[in-house]
């Protein structure tokens, strides 16, 4: 799957003219090459490409990590305000020049493997400068604000991470990320100032996102982490599931991690139970007491990987059999077996592809998919 599905695609995905990757492609096959290139993308196909070159000892990988590496940091880094954009133009101009939170947290995570991979120590600068802005702009007294100017003031619009007609203050998604980055520049550096933002992260998870008595993170909330909505998102528990516990893990704090690993089974049962259809997939979410059972491309594969970590955990087999099945069910349903392409974003009530959205785009990456691949080949779940 990695090698003669995935990795192939981002590899025709180059730009060798105007640098990093191209932007989009629709369901049709034809490639956009003037359409903008997401940052959040760029810095994901980054991340993507620096950890199959290390996974595979592959020159060509490494090389494609560098490639990608030149654009994110000569193009993307905004060297005036710090921090990057959210989008630039097919030829590497600032085009939407805003901060998000969630994009500086995938530059961070990008930028620490690629650290890894190659040990440049301007690379490194690099994440922890933008580590020390979501640290500086970001955090308040409770929790991490979102969205903002070029210049790093506020802009109460946080309608790209929100959702149901919300216009959320802050959110799960973006705080799951921000963790996610801060424990990739972790296992990069060992830096204790990043471990004590990370302990502090567990603990507004723990004590404001996560809900015990539902079994299931709550999703978007008002300046004070009131949850806005009845929603169970599916997908992101399962992920944080297995995500949350890993970044707990390399603090080697056996408390804590006891109480991540608790809040991590219940989630992911919550989901096996009200979510997984033996058929071989999980449901998106569920909004009030309805159930919206589409199934995507990385809802799916964060599933393998929850339910997989659970079995490691439990030893119970529902867990081995529901990843099983929905491993299979995407290599039968998801995989577009169409040349140049790569995965399908979501499959219909019929199992027949849905074409109504595209291959690659500013959110469709190799993140969820490629790295599913890679902790399978590496034995981690």
């Amino acid at each position: 799957m990695l090698r003669c599905v995935i990795l192939p695609f981002w590899h025709s995905m180059r730009d060798d003219r105007n640098g990093g990757f191209f932007g989009y492609i629709g369901s049709d096959l034809v490639r956009d090459e003037s359409s903008d290139k997401g940052v959040i993308l760029m810095s994901r196909i980054l991340w993507f490409f620096s950890e199959t070159a290390m996974l595979l000892q592959s020159e060509k990988e490494r090389n494609a990590a560098e490639h990608a590496y030149r654009f994110l940091s000569e193009r993307a880094i905004d060297r005036e305000h710090g921090g990057v954009y959210w989008s630039l133009s097919y030829d590497g101009k600032p085009s939407d020049t805003s901060k998000h939170a969630y994009c500086q947290a995938f530059a961070v995570y990008a930028l620490s493997s690629y650290y890894r991979l190659t040990g440049d120590e301007k690379a490194l600068g690099e994440a922890f400068s933008i580590y020390s802005l979501l640290e500086s702009s970001c955090r308040d007294g409770i929790g991490y604000l979102e969205n903002f100017h070029c210049d790093w003031t506020p802009d109460p619009d946080n309608s790209r991470l929100s959702g149901h007609g919300v216009n959320a203050y802050r959110t799960m998604n973006t705080l799951l990320h921000i963790f996610e980055a801060y424990s990739g520049l972790y296992q990069a550096t060992g830096s204790q100032e990043v471990a004590s933002s990370m302990r502090r992260i567990l603990g507004i998870y723990l004590d404001r996102v996560y809900s015990p008595e539902k079994r299931r993170e709550e999703v978007f909330f008002d300046r004070n982490y009131v949850s806005l909505l009845d929603i169970t998102s599916y997908g992101h528990d399962i992920e944080s599931s297995w995500l949350i516990e890993w970044g707990a893990s390399l603090l080697e704090d056996a408390e804590l991690s006891s109480r991540v690993s608790a809040a991590s089974s219940a989630m992911a049962w919550n989901v096996y139970e009200e979510a997984y259809d033996a058929r071989g997939f999980i449901a998106n979410e569920k909004y009030g007491d309805n159930i919206d059972r589409s199934r995507i491309w990385w809802v799916e594969a964060e599933a393998v990987e929850g339910f997989l970590n659970e079995y490691r955990k439990s030893g119970n087999e529902k867990c081995k059999e529901a990843a099983v099945s929905i491993w299979r069910y995407i290599k039968e349903h998801f995989v577009d077996r169409r040349n140049g392409s790569e995965w399908f974003w979501a499959v219909g009530d019929g199992d027949e592809p849905v074409y109504s959205y595209p291959i690659a785009d500013p959110w469709k990456c190799p993140y969820h998919n490629g790295r599913l691949c890679m902790n399978l080949m590496r034995g981690e779940l």
